[in-house]
């Protein structure tokens, strides 16, 4: 059986690698394939703990599936806002998003 620390580890670089490229990228796809990252994180996490401190039970499972669900409904609001970006500004990144507010 694989050790929870191992999950840990896996979820904490999953976290940090999703967080550095919300941070470091001006493209809003890759922005939001990085927030799916962290939000992978988190149910990595989910079902780890609930793996080892509850295994008779789902709580951690359907907190997961919840998390899915929502991350999925996110990432089709953001990607039909960024189509529309797309179509009025002619590009995708951050910078793009600025010049609408002007």
């Amino acid at each position: 059986m694989i050790p929870v620390e191992f999950y840990v580890v896996l979820s904490t670089l999953l976290f940090f690698i999703g967080v550095y490229g919300f941070i470091a990228r001006k493209n809003l796809i890759g922005m939001l394939m990085a927030i799916e990252l962290v939000l992978n994180a988190v149910n990595i996490n989910f079902v780890a703990f609930n793996r080892y401190l509850f295994p008779g039970q789902l709580e951690g499972y359907l907190y997961s599936l919840f998390v899915i669900v929502v991350a999925a409904a996110e990432t089709a609001v953001a990607i039909a806002i960024i189509i529309n970006v797309y179509r009025k500004m002619g590009n995708e990144t951050v910078d793009s998003i600025k010049e609408l507010k002007n």
